[in-house]
């Protein structure tokens, strides 16, 4: 055991060093098969003798091991059970007594095993936590609040639920009045080490956590010992409001401390209870409201009070809000002294943004850019503004257009030294002319109608944009730029006309964020279309300018080739996507330039992937590329890419493997006809190897792979004997309920593309697995992807296949089970098919049934009637209407990036219709086949409507049958 230990932290160390990294990696990965792996991390860990690294680095291992390896997709610990028992009986010692660094990690960890395990599986672990916590231990106390920190803030971001519920009632049962009770000692300890440096920073830090508890315990209800003592939890909040201890000052400029830390997290709670207790609250509001006043009236303009007052105006905001708290805000006196001691100070540049802008220009952008803000003091201050403005619309426009004036009145006097006047004078207009919420695709939609854009911008801005480099601020043309990135939806075309060409000229400035900004703005303007839905910027007006302006974009990204500088700036590639998805066919000249600064990019930043937002929208645009300019040129770009996305598989760069293979099959369908390539026929093999399935990310990219491939590969696969092991992967995801519709989408291509005789031997185990999963473990969706696959079986009788061959396979497993599986599964779950194309087979399937099939002619007299019905009823629902095949946006908030799978939007599969001769009214074309069944059968049809059907169901039938 302790060989095996020492091995191992020789390995964890190695992995903390750039020059071994990759391949200590890949020797850990391999050790983490053996059992006990996750226990020998653990040990590692708790050994106080071993370097801090060593330990932090094990305990990484250990919080990322867990998130791979503690379940599977339906829960199932893939972990031995004595292993599990171990662990949690471990951990929370174990944390508790770790360094901060280490406890947060595997804070992590027990996040994770929560997130499945508790509280049914681990109802012990609050009894345990309780038993910890300690009137006099602080350092006990920080560790046992952090545990149940970390599993408790996992309530805040869900929605209500019964199950949820249970468990925060669980939890308060228990835990709620202990917690409680460490107030009191907590604040007696605070008082007692109040000149003891160590001690007190204990304090605080245990008092940091318990604000965070406060916070997560309340999120969804307010619990009844809250309630109770609301008065001495106000008390005690208050107090800590408005403390101040110089042991807890920072030294440095820029650093909040814990002192900062607590304040805000009181805030946040304030914000919370505000917004949704008021009702128990409203008597101890007053006093907090006079207290973030006096805090944000003497507050200083240092960068470490930036959480302190962004959250103090977020409470503000939320008290402007209730009408009987914001008339103290109404006359014009009131507004003029807030905006003047609050809202200024606040949204002016400091010395320390424009140090970011010149320095830091990336994080300047994504910090100002909508949204990603919100913990700053500008983006606070304007939201308190805003919230103002929506109460007292007149009062407000006219109090801050005073100060809008006299800032641009400053400025006029100095125009290079006052600089800053201006840009808080821009910043106050535009605070004050949005109404509503920015969206991320339109921007600002609803203005304040006493103010005026488009003389705001002619009169103030339009010179900016217009000045040469270095006669004014770049941070006012940036103004500038943003300002129209703001407003972009009420800027008419006409004038979009005059503007693109500068804004396009704005690329080529030597200022970083400058640049940026312009491609932020002309990215969202490419996207942006009218009431009618045609685009603001025409196509036909960037084509022309769109080979200059990507060569000119990809040198920016190219500018400095280490790979941590190429990706830095997601912006500018998110650009190049736009472009690219604009001007579609029109890139086909650009193919060979663009797709050499793709491969030169894929290059760099596959030896060490950093940034994902970068990399999605790199391959988003190389998907765009692929789809708009390989059905002209497939064989180039195959030939050209290949090579780079071979290369990023056999390195196992994990991060870009799903994009790759989704890539690679998107370049297979550009050219259906085409016989398979050669390199495409060697790439069968290790795609089928069950190891490329283990990753989840890899599992829906490579379906989509297998899914292209096997249309022009039939041949290779059956000559490799490659079909059994594809079958056994379907096996493998039909088996899961995270992966069955995959396993779905791989049959049907199998099926839809083999020959019968090759598959016949098969077709009874594949029914046998559908049919276990069935009865053992049904989903909703497990139901209705069967169904689809009956129907896709069923109508396919051109290949050979009918209700009759499904039947028979179905009664070959089990004797009569095709009975219950029709009446109770497939005739149900027919009407609830919602995708057209789905629709439109089960269409397909019912009318070849009721003309065709001998067993529903002769042995299902009474099926045939139900088919009938079911058919009938499928017509009376409209058909819905099909998507455009639009690209569609990703909220980028809302996804994962580089975790697990991303779907590429710009080579997202087409639909393809097997039977696009059927119009989409169904009805033309079941009443022609029905007919003509009939007479082909002698009168078969009429015959079974007449001796089987209801009256109703005769009238509608009679309909399609022309009677």
């Amino acid at each position: 055991m302790a060989d095996n230990l020492g091995a191992l932290s020789q390995l964890l160390e190695a992995s903390l060093d750039p020059r071994h990294h990759k391949q200590a990696e890949v020797t850990i990965r391999q050790e983490e098969k053996k059992p006990g792996f996750s226990l020998q991390l653990l040990h590692i860990t708790a050994n106080a003798s071993s370097p801090y690294n060593t330990r932090l680095a094990s305990a990484l291992c250990f919080k990322n091991f867990i998130k791979r390896n503690w379940t599977d997709e339906d829960g199932n610990y893939k972990l031995q059970q004595d292993e599990v028992a171990t662990i949690k009986s471990e951990l929370i010692s174990l944390m508790i007594s770790c360094p901060p660094g280490i406890q947060s990690q595997l804070g992590e960890a027990v996040s994770v095993i929560a997130d499945s395990d508790f509280w049914e599986r681990w109802d012990t672990l609050v009894d345990d936590l309780v038993s910890r916590l300690s009137s006099d231990n602080v350092v006990t106390n920080i560790g046992v609040l952090q545990v149940a920190h970390s599993i408790f803030k996992r309530w805040r971001p869900l929605f209500r639920s019964d199950d949820l519920y249970t468990e925060i009632n669980h939890v308060l049962g228990k835990f709620g009045t202990p917690y409680l009770s460490l107030f009191a000692s907590l604040d007696t300890y605070i008082e007692q080490n109040k000149s003891n440096k160590e001690n007190l920073t204990q304090g605080f830090t245990q008092l940091n956590l318990m604000v965070k508890l406060f916070y997560d315990l309340s999120c969804h209800d307010l619990p009844p010992m809250f309630e109770k003592n609301l008065n001495g939890i106000s008390t005690i909040l208050l107090k800590y409001l408005v403390y101040d201890n110089p042991l807890l000052h920072t030294d440095d400029e820029a650093e909040s401390g814990l002192q900062e830390f607590v304040k805000a997290g009181i805030f946040q709670a304030l914000t919370l209870y505000v917004q949704k207790y008021i009702d128990v609250f409203n008597e101890h509001v007053q006093q907090f409201v006079g207290n973030s006043w006096n805090l944000l009236t003497n507050i200083g303009q240092e960068t470490k009070y930036d959480i302190l007052v962004s959250r103090a105006l977020q409470f503000l905001t939320s008290i402007a809000r209730i009408p009987e708290h914001a008339v103290a805000f109404q006359d014009e006196t009131t507004l003029g002294t807030v905006t003047e001691k609050v809202i200024l100070p606040n949204v002016s540049l400091r010395e320390s943004d424009v140090e970011m802008f010149e320095d830091e220009p990336i994080e300047f952008i994504r910090r100002d850019l909508e949204g990603s803000d919100s913990d700053t003091r500008r983006r606070a201050a304007t939201d308190f503004l805003r919230q103002l403005l929506e109460k007292f619309e007149q009062s407000v426009t006219k109090v801050v257009s005073q100060y809008v004036t006299h800032y641009f009145a400053d400025y006029a006097k100095n125009p290079s030294e006052n600089w800053k006047s201006k840009d808080t004078a821009v910043y106050l207009f535009s605070a004050i002319a949005a109404k509503g919420v920015a969206t991320a695709s339109h921007g600002v939609t609803t203005i304040n109608t006493l103010v005026n854009i488009t003389d705001f911008f002619q009169n103030h801005l339009a010179a900016d944009l217009v000045a040469e480099t270095g006669s004014i601020h770049p941070i006012l043309k940036v103004d500038a730029i943003k300002f129209l990135y703001s407003f972009r939806s009420l800027i008419t075309k006409e004038q979009w006309q005059e503007v693109l060409p500068l804004l396009v000229k704005h690329l080529g400035s030597s200022d970083y964020v400058v640049y940026t900004y312009a491609a932020v703005a002309l990215e969202r303007i490419l996207f942006l279309v009218d009431g009618k839905g045609q685009p603001v910027i025409p196509p036909t007006s960037i084509t022309p300018l769109a080979g200059e302006l990507l060569e000119h974009i990809f040198q920016l990204i190219e500018k400095d080739p280490a790979p941590p500088k190429v990706q830095e700036n997601e912006f500018l590639m998110k650009c190049v996507m736009r472009v690219l998805i604009v001007i579609k066919a029109g890139a086909v000249p650009l193919t060979d330039s663009v797709l050499r600064h793709f491969i030169t990019i894929t290059q760099i930043i596959s030896t060490n992937p950093s940034n994902p937002r970068f990399y999605y929208y790199h391959f988003e645009a190389l998907g765009a590329l692929i789809r708009f300019t390989a059905p002209a040129q497939p064989g180039k770009l195959e030939d050209a890419l290949y090579a780079p996305f071979v290369s990023i598989l056999q390195s196992d760069v994990q991060e870009f493997i799903p994009y790759v293979f989704q890539l690679l099959a998107a370049l297979l369908e550009s050219n259906p006809s085409a016989t398979l390539p050669e390199q495409y026929q060697n790439l069968i093999a290790p795609i089928i190897m069950p190891t490329m399935w283990e990753s989840k990310g890899n599992v829906p990219a490579l379906v989509r792979l297998l899914s292209s491939i096997i249309p022009r590969g039939t041949e290779t696969i059956t000559k490799n004997n490659q079909l059994e092991p594809i079958l056994g992967i379907f096996q493998k995801l039909v088996s899961s309920k995270a992966n069955e519709s995959f396993g779905f989408d791989l049959l049907e291509s199998v099926v839809e593309n083999f020959p019968p005789t090759v598959l016949e031997r098969y077709f009874l185990d594949i029914i046998r697995i559908i049919l276990t999963r069935l009865q053992n473990s049904k989903t909703e969706n497990f139901a209705l992807r069967f169904v689809r696959f009956y129907h896709f079986i069923s109508a396919h009788d051109d290949k050979g296949y009918s209700a009759d061959f499904f039947i028979q396979v179905t009664e070959s497993v089990q004797a009569g089970v095709f009975t219950p599986i029709y009446l109770n599964i497939i005739l149900p779950e027919s009407q609830k098919l919602a995708r057209p194309l789905d629709r439109k087979t089960a269409v397909i399937s019912f009318t070849k049934t009721l003309s065709n099939s001998e067993a529903f002619s002769s042995r299902y007299k009474k099926g045939w009637a139900f088919t009938c019905e079911a058919l009938l009823n499928l017509l009376s629902q409209p058909p819905l209407p099909t998507k455009d095949d639009i690209i569609v946006e990703h909220d980028e908030e809302d996804m994962g990036f580089g975790v697990g799978f991303t779907q590429l939007t710009t080579v997202r599969k087409a639909v393809t219709d097997p039977w696009p001769e059927i119009g989409p009214d169904f009805s033309v074309w079941v009443g022609s086949y029905l007919k003509e069944a009939d007479k082909k059968h002698n009168s078969r049809v009429a015959t079974y409507a007449q001796e089987r059907l209801s009256p109703e169901a005769k009238t509608a039938l009679a309909r399609y049958l022309g009677a």
